[in-house]
């Protein structure tokens, strides 16, 4: 046996006999090796910028993965440089990809360099880009007015589109440009809108169907997954992460994730690998201890959610709450729930009765809740859209996405859901 077999991780287990390991059990150790470590329970962080090889032939064979020189999709052999891999980032990738069971993942330095590198490696000038609104504003303004400075066009419908709705969006799309892509984002950020991605991939099949190549389907699941969406299954290729918010879950570091088919995303690591942008090396071993705790976190989140929002939807200050526990019995969102998701989330929109003077008066009244953007936290956040993370968008078209500037959004966290209630409770009473 050679040096470099030597040092080759053992195959990670998943199954005991004909049992399937949760995912939350394999969060513990999956992909670590510890006799390549010096024994360690847990990875070391690597802060490396370079690897040694063992020999010059094993150098060249490496570099012709990061180049795809064979086909390999830019995943090299071994450890070659830290904007290519390295160890706690490779280790990352495997656990990520068994939340969705997902043939492969990839990480970044942040959501938006995730998003970014993805649209960069499948649109070419004069391509089309199909998107569900309201988008992550910055997300928005990559599509709408960014990629249009280089030629790429974009054709948008709103989140809760019906079947028939879309069949009408993919021949608009169609009659503009090869399309490149179709991007969504579920629930939608910041009105908890879902989109029913089981009719996307449908519409998608019915339009595209002839040709040898279909428009891939990415959606940011960011504000329901791993646990309470699984994308994938319902249709789409890959699964867009903004890691910083449940992944990370302590609001201490910023990364992002892409999970999915190795075809597609195999395009995006090529992309990656001359682009840079990979998640750094202490980033990620502070994301594999998250995901240790990612369920238990996300389980107490969501349970306090529900509280919370039982309270307030009743509240006389209160105009109606976007929680997705409380759609309407046979609606059509109520449908796609029930079909695309398990659990309700723990991120919720808050429309008080007034405008942007109310808003800011609960915001600045909270004593708990801390005021901030993001989500996915272990502390309770609450942000106003329409004048922070969605300011850019354009006044017509927050209006049309219903993102008044009564709007408050609230993320949840592990907090007492009682004193969370009684946080929210004082803070109405300066409505």
């Amino acid at each position: 046996m050679s040096v470099t077999e030597s040092r080759r991780p053992k195959d990670a287990e998943t199954h005991i006999g004909n049992h399937k390991l949760d995912p939350s059990t394999l969060m513990m150790g999956y992909g670590f090796d510890p006799a390549l470590s010096e024994g360690s329970l847990k990875p070391p962080i690597f802060l490396t910028s370079t690897f040694v090889f063992d020999k010059a032939a094993d150098g060249k064979r490496f570099f012709e993965g990061i180049t795809n020189k064979h086909g390999s999709g830019g995943k090299a052999e071994g450890l070659v440089y830290s904007r290519f891999n390295g160890p706690n980032q490779e280790i990352l990738e495997d656990r990520l990809k068994i939340w969705e069971d997902a043939e492969t993942s990839l990480t970044f330095s942040s959501g938006m360099t995730a998003i970014a590198t993805l649209l960069l490696a499948f649109v070419r000038p004069g391509d089309v880009v199909i998107h569900s609104g309201p988008l992550y504003a910055a997300t928005e303004s990559i599509i709408n007015k960014i990629l249009p400075q280089f030629g790429v066009h974009y054709v948008d419908f709103p989140a809760g589109a019906t079947r028939e709705e879309l069949d009408e969006v993919m021949a608009n799309a169609k009659a503009k440009g090869r399309v490149a892509m179709i991007y969504l984002e579920s629930p939608a950020n910041p009105t908890n809108v879902l989109v029913d991605v089981e009719a996307v991939a449908a519409a998608r099949a019915a339009a595209f169907g002839d040709e040898a190549e279909l428009p891939p389907i990415a959606i940011d699941n960011t504000f329901l997954g791993p646990l309470w969406a699984k994308p994938l299954a319902q249709g789409a290729d890959i699964t867009v992460y903004s890691l910083t918010k449940y992944a990370g879950g302590h609001s201490d570091l910023v990364a992002g994730g892409l999970v999915g088919k190795q075809s597609l995303l195999d395009k995006v690591r090529l992309m990656r690998n001359t682009m840079g942008g990979i998640c750094d090396p202490n980033t990620a071993w502070m994301l594999m201890r998250s995901l240790e705790t990612l369920e238990l976190r996300m389980t107490r989140a969501g349970e306090n959610a529900e509280k919370v929002c039982a309270f307030l939807r009743d509240h006389p200050k209160v105009e109606k709450v976007g929680y997705l526990g409380f759609l309407e019995e046979g609606s059509r969102q109520a449908d796609i729930y029930e079909r695309h998701c398990t659990g309700a989330g723990s991120t919720f929109s808050l429309y008080l009765k007034g405008g942007e003077r109310e808003a800011f008066a609960f915001l600045d009244t909270l004593k708990i809740a801390k005021l901030a953007v993001s989500l996915g936290g272990t502390e309770t956040l609450a942000s106003a859209p329409a004048a922070m993370t969605h300011l850019s968008v354009p006044d017509e078209r927050r209006a049309a996405l219903g993102i008044s500037d009564n709007l408050v959004r609230i993320s949840i966290g592990v907090e007492k859901a009682e004193d969370l209630i009684v946080d929210f409770e004082n803070a109405l009473r300066a409505v």
